[in-house]
Parts: structure tokens; sequence; C-alpha cells
């Protein structure tokens, strides 16, 4: 055994020498790569910082909501629909790369202020009519009052001596393309059941929550979502893909170069087509398992998406500060997991905890926490030259995770709505010119 370990080394020992002498040759060619990657991302967010501080504007807008709302789920699906063609207004080459500009972003926000629960959207001030409008038409009752931004009435140093958090990003457990479970997944929609419908949402978990935690206490839910085309995301096709893969389709031929075509006529492969060996289809003998799945997928690519980062964030003062509220975002997400499909848990690299080895625990924990607090009140996606940390939501998924509760769903004293309806103008009502 000895002998064939030594035989089968020096038998291996010239590859390995050849191909180290390969790396050493063309090391630098991954330095380039990788510093061209960092110079170009550096380059790009220097010139967004510049635009955004030149051209934008945000506003901070509180959601009130009437006691009563009977529209389905379906409604609010319907109006990010209208926000995605509103904010969808992607830069071209002179823009992107001489300007600054980029694709602008709205933040949804769930927020409990020592157990009163809020719903907020951050959205640029010039998109302010139009995003109103945008719910307005679904939603007539429903008012937008702007307020200042409930980050900044807090300690802007956290954590410090006398606050502490825990928090985390959400990301999918797979490819974004396999869907969360959905609204539809937690009730059967009827149109003459709309009271039943309510009972049922998946919403009520997170503002009851919401309503208990104490004074000092605070805690944060924050979607960041920003339109994604085509250009800015391939979903649709690698969706299409995966569909083809586990549907047990071929792939799509792509044509041969001239080396392809010589080699396969020096080999004598003709490129004929080997028969099937079944008359029937690939999809016809799909379990029911993998005909959801695809069905899932198929159905996810069909929509407007966006590409969105999601925060969970819990702080308070150290002297009331409870471990135990840490599981509040988490244990809603969990409502939307199914596990052939996709998940939304929290991200290993921003949850505020150090895993082994525990080397400087103190200042690596400090600097998760400080890096997720500010992310969260500047409402910046994660920061990476590589990319990562976001996840692809379509309309249909965003609306399950935030949209406007009726009483019915959450019947707390804590939770502020509009008891009066204001009445349109009259028609006759003198205009100015």
């Amino acid at each position: 055994m000895q002998n064939f370990l030594i035989e089968t080394w020096y038998l291996i020992l010239p590859f390995l020498e050849f191909g180290w002498a390969i790396f050493l040759s063309i090391w630098w060619l991954f330095l380039i790569y990788y510093a061209q990657k960092f110079l170009h991302f550096s380059y790009l967010a220097w010139k967004n910082t510049q635009w955004a501080l030149e051209n934008m504007s945000n506003v901070l807008l509180e959601i009130k909501f009437p006691r009563e709302i009977l529209k389905p789920l379906k409604t609010m699906e319907n109006v990010f629909s209208v926000i995605w063609g509103a904010m969808y207004d992607p830069p071209n080459m002179k823009e992107k790369y001489f300007e600054g500009k980029f694709l602008l972003s709205f933040s949804l926000e769930i927020v409990s202020l020592e157990g009163v629960p809020h719903f907020y959207i951050r959205i640029p001030r010039a998109m302010k009519k139009v995003i109103e409008a945008a719910v307005n038409s679904q939603y007539a009752d429903v008012e937008f009052t702007e307020v200042a931004d409930y980050t900044r009435q807090i300690p802007q140093d956290l954590p410090n001596k006398e606050w502490d958090l825990w928090g985390c990003n959400f990301m999918p457990t797979k490819d974004d393309v396999y869907p969360i479970k959905t609204y539809d997944k937690f009730f059967e929609q009827k149109t003459d059941a709309a009271f039943e419908e309510k009972r049922m949402d998946p919403i009520t978990d997170l503002i009851e929550a919401c309503t208990k935690i104490g004074k000092g206490e605070q805690l944060w839910f924050q979607i960041l979502a920003c339109s994604a085309g085509d250009d800015e995301n391939d979903y649709v096709k690698r969706g299409k893909a995966i569909v083809n893969e586990l549907s047990k389709r071929p792939g799509v031929a792509t044509e041969k170069n001239l080396f392809q075509k010589f080699v396969d006529v020096f080999t004598g492969n003709f490129g004929e087509e080997a028969k099937p060996d079944n008359l029937l289809p690939p999809e016809m003998f799909l379990t029911t398992g993998e005909r959801e799945i695809v069905s899932a997928i198929e159905e996810k690519i069909s929509k407007l998406a966006f590409e969105c980062s999601v925060r969970f964030v819990y702080l308070g003062k150290k002297d009331v500060f409870r471990g135990a509220n840490k599981a509040i975002g988490p244990s809603y997400m969990n409502q939307f997991v199914t596990k052939n499909l996709n998940a939304l848990l929290p991200w290993k690299r921003t949850i505020t905890k150090i895993q082994p080895p525990d080397i400087m625990q103190e200042r690596r924990v400090y600097l998760r926490k400080r890096d997720l607090f500010l992310r969260y009140i500047r409402r910046d996606y994660p920061f990476s030259p590589f990319g990562g940390g976001t996840v692809l939501l379509n309309t249909e998924e965003l609306a399950t995770l935030f949209h406007f509760p009726g009483f019915e769903v959450a019947p707390t004293a804590q939770f502020e709505r509009l008891e009066i309806k204001k009445a349109p103008p009259p028609p006759t009502l003198p205009v100015e010119d």
C-alpha cells in the first residue's frame, strides 16, 4: 500500500508542479479582476452619493387607516404594481457613470414605539403625490401625514452605555425565484367572506407583538424596495432555467462555433439527435410536489418584482432590554416558510451575535450592531462590491409582508385609527386659476 501511494505521488507530482507554475505566471490576473470590481463599485458609490446629495430629498409619511378595511389583499398587490411603474426610471450609460443617477428606492416600515404600533413609508419627496395617488386610488380613506423621522429621536451612537440593540437582515434559503408563502395560502379568498379572510391575516402576530413591548423599548421592521427590471435582475431567465431543470426539459441549444464543428467532424459526431425513450413529454412524469414547485416559480416570475432588503431591529434602554423580544422578527417571518419552496431567515453575516472563533468578540459584535443601526436609519442597502444581501420579492410577496390591516385583524386599543371619514369637496366648489 505504501509503495502504491509513493508511485501515485510521483505520478501526479509533475502535474502539480505544472499547475503551480501556471498559477505563479497568472496570479496577478485574479488581482486585477477583483481590484477592478472594487474600483468600479467604489466609483459608482462616490458618484451616486454626489447625485443623491444634489438631487434627492426624502420624506417620511405615517399611514393612518380607517377602522374598517374590507378590500382583499389583492388590492395591495395592485398598489405595488402602480408604485413599481412610478419608481422605475433606469439611468442610461451617461447618467449612470458621469452623473451618478440610480434607481430610486422606498422604505416600508412597521414600528412599535414603546408599545404603540405605527406604519410608515419613506419615499423621495418628488414622488410623494404620485405614490399617495396610487394608494388612495385603491384605499380612498387612507391618510398620509408627514412626520419627523422616529429614528432621530433616540441617541445616534447606538449601541452605547445606556442603549442596546439586536437585529438582523433576512435572506432566502434558496434562489430567490422560489417564492415564500403568500397571502393566498393563508386562506381561501372569497368575495363574500371578507371578514373571515381578515381574521386569518398573518400580520396580526406582528401588530400584537408590537403592543406588548414597554416603555424605553422600540421595535423596527423595514423593507427597503427598488423596482427590478430585466436589465437589473434576470429573475425571469433564472426562473425559466430552474423550471426547465425541474420539469426535465432540454436546455436551449446554443449554436456551435467553428472549432466545435471541426471537433465534431474529426470525431465523427454529426449531430444526430437521440430519440426519446418515452413518447410522453417529461412534464407528465412530475410528482404532485414537483408540479407545485414549478407552478409556484412560474407564478412568481410572471409578476413585477422589487429588489429588497428586509431588516428587523429590537432596541431599548439596557435596564428594560429583554432578550426574549429578539424572537419577534424571526417569528413573524417564520409564518412565510414553505419547506419545498423558500423561506426568509436571519442572515448569519448580519446577526448581532458572533459565532466561534470568539476572536475580538466584543469589538466585532459592536461593529455589527453599529453597521445594522446606521444602515437602517439611512435606509441603505447592504454594502458589498460583489453584491448580495438582497432578496427579490414580487408584488404578491411584498403585499403579504406589508399591507393595511382592518380592525377585525388587529383589534388593539394602542393602534390608532381614523374614526371619521373625509368627504370629497363638492364639484361646485370654485377653484382658483
